[in-house]
């Protein structure tokens, strides 16, 4: 999709205005260099081919090799205790904490006797009885005001446990309890539990369900599943799909506890597919669950950018694979692990993020078992724990065994009996899409309400920085940002440890325009990764002469060529070009935002590892203006940076941790970002759109664009917003760049020093120079300007305007 497709295609709705910026008739595109000689000081470029693809291929090595690394490095995040089973649950609750940190499971639950019959006039709450026990729907309270909901079956006869048995997201608790059919009576383990003397509660999870999307008094989206329709909300909120069904299956284990009194009945787990993921990450996180099954997921974690994109948890294979999982379940649960086939998903895209799913192969569940039982064993005091119980079934079963649930009642202290064949059906219909709808809303609310309050958990998250603002001492100011700068590299962004490689520069006379000459340049970043763009030369430079430079950042699908001539002209307005014109050195970069979902995956597979793409722009971005620097015409104290759309949002992240800018103009992008990526009301949010990598985990608790913008601060720090411009309203934009004013010059007390004039008494008066935050408003649409910002470039760069 070019750069015109993506704008019209997703939620960027635009008018194409005419703007009196430039004329176009006086561009003209670059013509090629007649030698290919390099740039004095590096060495000659000699790639061939799409630099731009060879960009992203490498990229992509990288972060594969980084994902296979993950296993070994792990070990840096645990110190097991192995000298009794308290010590050793004492000493894995940091990672217990961090675990339910990552899944967004941090809303308290809410407290509850019972759970409520769900009945009306026309049916009654009693749904089903099996030869043992009845079924009734139910519902009860988890967090906020979102609910558990499902069928509650009650043993006739003594109870011997408490049992929660959790389907795929595609299967209903009525297959699995054989009021529907779909699940073959042998595995229909919710129903034979209850035979066997169990109290079992069954949730329904959200399902795969693929639709159309569309906020409201619109019909532009994507075909998004139910399960992705919700996860990006919340990711960008710092919850998650995956921690909000943790919370109804906990807030049932609340109640089994609470209910059981002074009894000591034991609590399972029996979970299938996407039912097996919760089972196991649930009995990591809460002691009290005595045993688990886990059927058709347990396995090797290293392909989850594969599987659907729900399943993304940031940070997770950094400290987490289902072996540390497993292995903080042994010392005090039994966990019973089956490689049925599982659930086959698969996911084309068309809106959402591609995938395909299907259960782990009996060799990766087999490698991730004997990594479980090496972590629950210390060799050097010849002590650790019992191995986990562990059931093979080979290929070709699809759904949970007998012999599975056989061995999970023996681990509660009961033997299975006979199968008494399928419950009486009392309900005249399941509405069973009503209930899905009301368990989708019900997130979605949550959602909506965590966007509402995420500025006060922001202002209240920065209120050290913006405390040091207040006193009006840069030096206070500086000391803070830099503990706030590490949390957005580290837990935000992302930031790799390895060390920048040799720049080893090479360059190749490619372009000559009109009073410039343009090297195509590369420079090594980290293995496989390198940083290629466009420098272009004034060619009056003199002996000696030491000059500003801009970097230039394309959006999305763009490239360097795009900001230097015709191309991208309707966007761009060769604005690389235009201000080499005028005596700026400028570098045009390629960023990774290019080729659809080769770059997108390239997100997915940063994630797991707490990474994303930013995670090598800044870098790239950091070797670029570190050899920017060491180039004799350019002056290092005056590197600014102005990118458009995509390039804006660089401008809001990449500047804020690479301190070699001294400024940034962040161009068709700046908003109301959180609002833009959370809102399921608001016709410009990106939940309804095919960029699904956009999310970024907890910018709603921790750095909407104010906040980064802080981090960009004392720095000048320019937005360039065109009235037509799609990417959001007028207000968004005013309503969250008055906070970055308000800090400049209202708390920083930042603007040039005052013009002393005289005042109306007689006296002298002092009236505030221009500031270093100002904002151009124009009247046009998704375009560079090139008026106010070039004059801001001017300006604080300290070029004379010619």
């Amino acid at each position: 999709m070019n750069f015109k497709e993506w704008i019209i295609s997703g939620s960027l709705l635009l008018s194409f205005l005419p703007t009196a910026s430039f004329a176009q008739d006086a561009v003209k595109d670059p013509k090629p260099a007649a030698t290919h000689e390099p740039l004095a000081g590096t060495q000659p470029l000699t790639m061939e081919g799409d630099i731009a693809s060879q960009l992203v291929a490498g990229v992509d090595r990288f972060l594969l090799k980084k994902i296979d690394e993950s296993v070994e490095k792990r070990a840096r995040h645990w110190k097991r205790d192995f000298s009794s089973a308290e010590a050793y649950n004492k000493s894995t609750e940091p990672n217990r904490k961090r675990l339910a940190h990552i899944l967004g499971v941090r809303d308290p639950r809410v407290p509850f006797d019972a759970p409520e019959l769900m009945a009306t006039t026309a049916q009654p709450a009693l749904v089903g009885k099996g030869a043992n026990f009845e079924a009734f729907a139910v519902r009860w309270p988890a967090f906020g005001d979102v609910h558990g909901e499902g069928l509650l079956l009650v043993p006739n006869g003594k109870k011997i446990a408490d049992v929660i048995a959790i389907p795929d997201a595609d299967l209903t608790p009525e297959q699995i309890t054989g009021l529907m059919p779909g699940v073959p009576a042998e595995s229909q383990y919710a129903r034979r539990l209850a035979e066997n003397g169990c109290r079992v509660l069954v949730p329904v999870l959200i399902d795969r369900k693929r639709k159309k999307r569309h906020a409201p008094d619109s019909t532009s989206g994507g075909n998004l599943t139910s399960r992705e329709f919700l996860y990006r909300s919340a990711f960008e909120l710092g919850r998650h799909l995956i921690g909000y069904e943790l919370q109804k299956v906990l807030a049932a284990v609340d109640w089994f506890k609470k209910d059981s009194g002074k009894e000591t009945h034991k609590i399972g787990v029996f979970g299938y597919g996407e039912g097996g993921m919760l089972g196991l990450y649930a009995t990591a996180l809460d002691s009290r669950i005595n045993v688990v099954y886990v059927g058709g997921y347990f396995g090797d974690r290293r392909n989850t950018w594969q599987q659907p994109i729900d399943r993304n948890v940031f940070g997770l294979l950094d400290e987490f694979g289902d072996a540390e999982l497993a292995a903080m379940i042994q010392p005090r649960n039994a966990l019973i692990i089956q490689a049925v086939d599982g659930p086959e998903v698969v996911l084309p895209g068309q809106g959402g993020a591609p995938a395909r799913l299907s259960g782990p192969t009996v060799e990766s569940a087999g490698g991730e078992f004997e990594r479980a039982d090496k972590l629950s064993f210390d060799p050097k005091i010849k002590s650790g724990f019992p191995k986990t119980a562990f059931q093979w079934t080979g290929f070709g079963g699809k759904f949970p065994t007998v012999t599975a649930i056989g061995i999970f009642l023996t681990a509660l202290q009961s033997a299975i009996a006979q199968d008494q064949g399928l419950p009486q059906i009392l309900a005249k219909s399941f509405d069973i899409d009503a209930r899905q709808e009301r368990q989708q809303h019900e997130i979605d609310r949550h959602n909506q309400w965590l966007l509402t309050e995420s500025p006060y958990v922001r202002a209240k998250f920065m209120k050290e920085l913006y405390d040091a603002a207040d006193t009006k001492s840069l030096e206070k100011y500086e000391q803070a940002r830099k503990k706030y700068r590490d949390i957005f590299a580290k837990e935000v962004i992302g930031q790799f440890d390895d060390q920048l490689l040799p720049a080893n520069p090479r360059s190749r006379k490619t372009y000559e325009g009109d009073g410039w000459t343009g090297y195509e340049v590369v420079l090594d970043v980290f293995p496989d990764v390198i940083a290629y763009g466009i420098l272009l030369v004034p060619n009056d430079l003199k002996p000696d002469e030491k000059r500003p430079v801009v970097v230039c950042q394309h959006g999305l699908e763009g490239r360097p060529q795009d900001t230097i001539g015709k191309a991208g002209y309707p966007y761009y307005k060769a604005f690389a070009a235009r201000l080499a014109e005028r005596g700026f050195i400028t570098f045009a970069p390629q960023n990774l935002y290019i080729f659809q979902d080769r770059f997108r995956t390239l997100q997915r597979k940063a994630n797991p590892l707490g990474k994303t793409l930013f995670s090598i722009i800044v870098p790239q971005h950091q070797q670029i203006t570190d050899w920017l620097k060491s180039l004799p015409f350019v002056d290092g104290t005056r590197i600014g940076f102005y990118g458009l759309s995509y390039g804006g949002k660089s401008a809001m992240r990449i500047p804020a941790l690479v301190d070699n800018y001294c400024l940034s103009i962040c161009s068709a992008d700046f908003n109301e970002w959180v609002w833009k990526n959370a809102s399921t009301r608001s016709p410009y949010s990106y939940a309804w759109h095919g960029e699904y990598e956009i999310f970024e985990f907890d910018l709603g608790s921790t750095f909407n664009y104010a906040e980064m913008a802080a981090l960009i601060a004392p720095r000048p720090f320019m937005v360039e917003r065109g009235h037509s411009d799609g990417v959001a309203p007028d207000e968004t934009v005013g309503y969250e760049f008055a906070k970055v004013r308000n800090l400049y010059e209202a708390r920083l007390g930042l603007g040039d020093p005052p013009h002393v004039s005289p005042s109306p008494s007689g006296g002298e008066g002092g009236v505030r120079g221009p500031s270093r935050c100002e904002i151009e408003w124009f009247v046009g649409p998704h375009t560079i300007n090139g008026k106010g910002t070039f004059d801001f470039l001017h300006k604080h760069l300290n070029w004379p305007k010619r």
